[in-house]
């Protein structure tokens, strides 16, 4: 096991990888930028560091920076969190070039599972189900208009290269789609320096499921079940659910088994997670992409499974086996997470950075749990993402959960910013999302509509 670990990150991943840190008896550093200097989690690592200014770019992402921090205090991995260089093949070389263990999969598998159009190809080798989509790149909106004459519209179109919900744009019919293509192509350059994109036949509506892989370095593969992430915004997700209701026990089971022909068919290791979406009127699923890094929602897996996954993590970049095998996995109860942050919903979610003058976060009880990094008296700064905490709750059942979580958004007190937490409420007691009778349409299409007439 390792003796040290540096934690290449911040807000609340930062700290819940500290956490699971200490309880396995390992020395943790803390990266911080200026703007962090009293971040909760440069306040509870063993030893923290400053890499740079507020800016992300010369600091969180300043790879030769964090590298510089790991080498200097003798950690001995780098565990990347979720954003920033959790998915950047060329640091976690570089980590593997100057002997710092990444607690990720290898550079070549995430450039391999990184580029859509790469993994595409290998998920149809692997026997996954794909959309139906262009083969390879496209560069141009003349290739985009006859790929989309061939495959149907309305069409989807991705950046190749991109995630986070950055050069994605729908195209409804042929009049729309050179516009668009040269739109999304600009962001993607802006934003992954490649704007090479890809099509895919929109799935729509359909449910976004994901399902928690775990891969040791022994060839060992397991899932830990799915998480129904089809509530979204401009393709961000904002509440998510373990597992979904609209996976029977024999669909889990060939989803699951594709997760994991997937996974193998690259040579995975760590955790990771294979997205798909499932059209429920047809009960098939497709292939989307996968996230070659721990999820936000990871805790849900957690509480319906009993693994602690950023554990597992560091286990399997230490070199362990996993202690169980699929057989050993049961989904228990019910499990939802709801995304707190600090956005004005009444201006279409604009950022609220600024102090927070009082906090009261929601406890008591058996099955619930408040993953944040923010304190009384602590300055959310402007620099980084707006999420303050994730509430996440576990019931015995679907309907258990969702009481739970009604109380918990309740009892959460958060003065001095603006927070999504009554709009979070509001969804939550929704009747269609207590029916479970949602998909990735119903909070653009139907709830938000009717939750801003309201306001």
């Amino acid at each position: 096991m390792f003796r040290k670990i540096l934690i290449a990150n911040r807000g609340e991943i930062a700290v819940r990888i500290i956490r699971a840190a200490r309880e396995l008896g390992i020395t943790t550093v803390a990266v911080y930028s200026k703007a962090d200097k009293e971040a909760l989690h440069t306040l509870l690592a063993d030893e923290a560091v400053c890499i740079g200014p507020a800016k992300s770019t010369e600091s969180y992402l300043n790879m030769n920076a964090v590298l510089s921090a790991a080498v200097l205090t003798g950690s001995e991995a780098i565990h990347p969190g979720f954003g920033f260089l959790s998915e950047n093949s060329k640091f976690a070389t570089m980590c593997e070039e100057v002997g710092i263990k990444f607690i990720g999969p290898s550079g070549a598998v995430m450039d391999l599972m990184g580029d859509k159009i790469n993994a595409r190809a290998q998920m149809i080798k692997a026997n996954v189900p794909v959309i139906p989509g262009s083969d390879g790149e496209v560069h141009t909106s003349d290739e985009a208009l006859a790929i989309a004459e061939k495959i149907g519209y309305p069409v989807m179109l991705k950046a190749s290269a991109g995630g986070g919900g950055k050069g994605i744009r729908k195209v409804e019919k042929t009049e729309d789609l050179a516009a668009a293509f040269e739109s999304a192509s600009s962001e993607a350059k802006a934003a992954f320096g490649n704007g090479a994109m890809y099509m895919e036949r929109v799935i729509y509506p359909a449910r976004h499921i994901e399902v928690q892989i775990l891969a040791d370095q022994h060839g060992h593969v397991v899932h830990l079940g799915e998480r129904d992430c089809s509530l979204q915004r401009n393709n961000q997700k904002v509440l998510e659910e373990s597992p979904s209701v609209a996976i029977g026990k024999t669909l889990r089971c060939q989803i699951g088994e594709a997760a994991v022909r997937a996974t193998q068919s690259v040579g995975y290791e760590n955790a990771g997670t294979i997205e798909f979406l499932f059209d429920e009127g047809k009960r098939e699923f497709y292939f989307m992409e996968m996230n070659t890094r721990v999820q936000v929602e990871h805790p849900i897996t957690e509480f319906v499974t009993g693994i602690d996954i950023v554990k597992e993590q560091i286990k399997i970049a230490a070199g362990q086996e996993l202690a169980f095998g699929q057989e050993d996995i049961h989904i228990t109860g019910h499990a939802i997470e709801c995304r707190i942050n600090a956005e004005n919903p009444a201006f279409n979610f604009a950022p609220s950075p600024g102090k927070i003058s009082n906090l009261y976060l929601p406890n008591g009880g058996v099955g619930l749990r408040v993953d944040s990094a923010v304190y009384p008296g602590y300055t959310i700064p402007p620099y980084y993402d707006s999420m303050i905490a994730k509430i996440i709750v576990h019931g015995e059942n679907r309907f258990d959960a969702l009481m739970k979580m009604q109380r918990a958004l309740y009892e959460l007190e958060i003065d001095g910013v603006v927070t999504n937490t009554r709009f979070q409420m509001d969804l939550i007691a929704n009747p269609n999302v207590i029916a479970g009778d949602y998909d990735t349409a119903f909070l653009m299409e139907k709830f938000l509509p009717a939750y801003q007439d309201k306001k």
